[in-house]
C-alpha cells in the first residue's frame, strides 16, 4: 500500500491489511488509509511499545479521527517461557506455534477485536516492523481465507523484504536487526516462508479459535471481512 509514510504495508485479504508501526504514517498517509476503507486499527503491540518518537511524523489526531484504535497485543511481554525460546521479542516464524500454544487468549483476542471491528469497515493490523507479530495474524487470516501454501508463504516474504528495505535506507533499530544482503536474504525467506506454512496449516486457525473461545458468530464475521470463498 502507497499511504504516505506507510512502511512496510501490505494487503493480505479481502478487507485486511497489514504494515508495520502506525506512527510513521503522515497525516496525507492516515487520509488515504480512510479512503481506501480502513475505519479500525488493531495495535497488536504491547502497551510500552505506543509511543512517538522523535523522528515521527507530527499528526494532529483529528488525523485518525474517523477510525477506532484497538489495543490486542499477541503476547505476555517478558513471559519466560516465551523469551526462553524467542529471546527479547518474536523475530522468527519457527517461534510461531510456541506464541499459538502458550497464549491462545491473546490471538483470540485479536480476532475477537477483527470481528468486531468488521461491520465498521476494513481492519489494519500492525506491530513494530509489520513482520512477525502481525506475520504471524496475518498468516491466520490467510489460512481463514483459504489462501495457498504459496501465498501465505509469499506473504510473510514480501513483509520481512519490506522492513529489510527501510534498515538499508534508515538502519537497523537496535543490534537485534540489521541489514541483509540479497543473498542472504532469499535463503533466510525461503527457509522462513516453509516455517509459516508449516505453522498455520499444523494449527488449522478455524478449530484453533473455536477451540479457544472463539464464537462462531464471531468467526464468521472475520471470514466475511477475509473473503473467504471469495473466487480470486
Amino acid at each position: 500500500m502507497d499511504w504516505d509514510g506507510a512502511v512496510n504495508a501490505w494487503h493480505v485479504s479481502g478487507g485486511i491489511y497489514r504494515m508495520g508501526r502506525r506512527e510513521w504514517l503522515t497525516e496525507a498517509g492516515w487520509k488515504q488509509a480512510f479512503d481506501d476503507g480502513v475505519r479500525t486499527v488493531v495495535d497488536l503491540r504491547n502497551a510500552d511499545e505506543g509511543r512517538r518518537r522523535d523522528n515521527d511524523p507530527v499528526v494532529p489526531a483529528a488525523a485518525w479521527a474517523g477510525m477506532d484504535v484497538v489495543h490486542a497485543p499477541t503476547e505476555e511481554p517478558g513471559d519466560p517461557r516465551f523469551t526462553a525460546v524467542t529471546g527479547p521479542y518474536l523475530n522468527d516464524p519457527a517461534h510461531y506455534a510456541e506464541n499459538a500454544r502458550l497464549f491462545p487468549e491473546k490471538l483470540v483476542g485479536v480476532f475477537r477485536a477483527i470481528a468486531g471491528a468488521a461491520s465498521k469497515g476494513d481492519v489494519l493490523l500492525h506491530c513494530a516492523a509489520g513482520r512477525d507479530r502481525s506475520g504471524l495474524v496475518a498468516a491466520m487470516v490467510q489460512d481463514l481465507a483459504g489462501d495457498s501454501d504459496e501465498a501465505i508463504a509469499e506473504g510473510y516474504r514480501r513483509a520481512a523484504r519490506g522492513i529489510n528495505e527501510r534498515y538499508r535506507t534508515h538502519g537497523p533499530p537496535h543490534n537485534r536487526e540489521r541489514y541483509l544482503d540479497e543473498p542472504e536474504l532469499t535463503a533466510l525467506l525461503e527457509q522462513r516462508g516453509l516455517a509459516v506454512v508449516a505453522f498455520v496449516r499444523g494449527l488449522d486457525t478455524r478449530s484453533y479459535l473455536l477451540a479457544n473461545g472463539l464464537t462462531s458468530t464471531e468467526l464468521e464475521a472475520v471470514l466475511a471481512l477475509s473473503g473467504a470463498g471469495v473466487a480470486r
